[in-house]
C-alpha cells in the first residue's frame, strides 16, 4: 500500500523544509526496513534489534539533545519522526523513546560530565542501549511508593529492589535505576554485568509483542560513588524524563491512527459487498469521516504542543491533555478500522489488530488515561483528587 500524507488541514504548510525532510526520511525507513515482515515479528514476539545502528545513524536516539555528537533536532521534527516510527509499530517507537527520551535524557540532564562522555555518544549511535527502571510490581501510577532502596557504603552504594515492565531491560548496557536513598528518590547507573543484577523478559503478552519488556531484580548490587546521577534529587527528576517520553507517545499515537485509517480507507474502496464497494455506504463513510476528523485534531494538538516545547513554554498538564486525547482517539480509530475490515481485521495480513492491541498498552503506560485526567483536573480546579 502506498503511504500518503494524511493531512486534511494542510499542516505541511506550517512545517519547515527540515521538518518535512526528517519526516519523509523516517517514513521511507519505516516502509523499507520496518513494515516488511512486521506482522511475522509480532507473531513471534521478536524485536528487530538489528535496526538499532541504522536508527542511530538517522539521529533517532536522543534526537533533541545537543552536544556529544547528538542531532539537536527541534521538537516538531522529533515528533514527526516518532509518528512515523509508530506507524510501523509501537514497539519500535517505544524502543527509540526509552533510549532517547528516558535513558539518554536522564543522563544528559542529571548526569556528571564523565557519565555523559561515557554513555551519550555510543547511545546516540545505537551502539549502547539504555533502559529506565522506575516502575515496580506494586507501584506504577504512584511511583513515590517505590520499595527499591539504596544504602550508602564506604565505596559507593548498595541497591536492593525489583523493577517491572521495563522496556529494553534485558538488552540495555546501562540501566537508570530509581531508588530511595535516605527517603529521597535518586537515580543510579547500573551496568549490565554488575553482580546482583538479574534481568528476565516478560513473556505471554498480547500487546507490544515486538518489544522487549523486562523485570529487573537487584540483590545487593554494589556500585561505586561515580554511578549516582549527581543532579537528580527527588521524584521530580524521573517525572521530567517521563514528560519527554510522553511527548513522543503523543505523536506516535497519531502514526498508529494514520496506519489504521489508511488501511481501512483502502479496504473500504476495494471490498465489494451488495451493490458495490462498502465505501459507498453511509455508515462506513461515517466511520472514515470520524477517523480523519480525530486524526486532524490530534495533529493540531501535536503541532501546537511542539511549538510550545520549542519555546520552552510547555506545562506538564498540557502534555497530559495531549497524551490522554491522542491515545484515546487512536484506540477508537483502531477499533473502528477493525470493524470496517471485518474478519480480515484480525489477521496479520493487515496492521490494524496489531496497532489495536499495542494501543491498549499505550492507553495505560506512561501514565494511565485516568491519571492524566486527574492531572488536568487538578490543574484547572486547583484541587487534587489523589494523594
Amino acid at each position: 500500500m502506498t503511504t500518503r500524507n494524511v493531512d486534511y488541514y494542510d499542516l505541511d504548510a506550517s512545517l519547515t523544509d527540515e521538518e518535512r525532510l526528517v519526516r519523509d526520511n523516517v517514513r521511507q525507513f519505516v516502509d523499507r526496513e520496518i513494515l516488511p515482515g512486521m506482522g511475522d515479528r509480532y507473531d513471534r514476539g521478536e524485536f528487530p534489534l538489528h535496526l538499532a545502528p541504522k536508527m542511530g545513524k538517522m539521529g533517532l536516539f536522543g534526537s533533541t539533545l545537543t552536544g556529544y555528537g547528538l542531532p539537536g533536532m527541534n521538537a516538531v521534527a522529533y515528533g514527526l519522526a516518532m509518528q512515523e516510527l509508530e506507524r510501523g509499530d509501537t514497539g519500535v517507537r517505544s524502543f527509540a523513546s526509552v533510549q532517547g527520551a528516558l535513558a539518554m535524557y536522564g543522563i544528559h540532564t542529571f548526569g556528571s560530565e564523565a557519565q555523559k562522555e561515557r554513555w551519550l555518544p555510543p547511545m546516540g549511535r545505537g551502539e549502547a542501549l539504555g533502559c529506565f527502571g522506575l516502575t515496580e510490581p506494586d507501584f506504577g501510577s504512584n511511583p513515590s511508593g517505590m520499595r527499591t532502596r539504596a544504602e550508602k557504603t564506604a565505596g559507593g552504594y548498595l541497591l536492593n529492589g525489583t523493577k517491572r515492565w521495563i522496556t529494553n531491560g534485558s538488552i540495555a548496557d546501562v540501566c537508570i535505576i530509581w531508588a530511595k536513598l535516605d527517603g529521597k528518590v535518586r537515580g543510579f547507573l547500573v551496568e549490565k554485568d554488575t553482580p546482583g543484577l538479574t534481568r528476565s523478559d516478560i513473556k505471554g503478552k498480547f500487546s507490544l509483542r515486538a518489544s522487549i519488556t523486562s523485570e529487573l531484580i537487584l540483590e545487593n548490587v554494589e556500585i561505586s560513588a561515580q554511578h549516582i546521577l549527581p543532579e537528580a534529587f527527588g521524584l521530580k527528576a524521573p517525572l521530567m524524563c517521563l514528560n519527554q517520553a510522553r511527548y513522543s507517545i503523543i505523536w506516535g499515537a497519531v502514526g498508529a491512527a494514520v496506519a489504521c485509517y489508511e488501511c481501512a480507507l483502502e479496504y473500504a474502496k476495494t471490498r465489494v459487498q451488495f451493490s458495490g464497494p462498502i465505501a459507498k455506504h453511509q455508515l462506513v463513510q461515517n466511520k472514515l469521516v470520524n477517523m480523519v476528523t480525530e486524526i486532524t485534531k490530534a495533529q493540531l494538538l501535536c503541532l501546537q504542543l511542539g511549538r510550545l516545547k520549542e519555546r520552552d513554554a510547555v506545562k506538564p498538564p498540557q502534555i497530559s491533555l495531549a497524551k490522554r486525547n491522542n491515545v484515546d482517539h487512536a484506540l477508537r480509530i483502531a477499533r473502528s478500522a477493525r470493524d470496517i475490515l471485518g474478519a480480515s481485521g484480525i489477521t496479520y495480513e493487515y496492521p490494524v489488530a496489531r496497532h489495536l492491541l499495542n494501543l491498549e498498552t499505550v492507553y495505560t503506560y506512561e501514565g494511565t488515561h485516568d491519571i492524566h485526567t486527574l492531572i488536568i483536573g487538578q490543574d484547572i480546579t486547583g484541587i487534587p483528587a489523589f494523594d
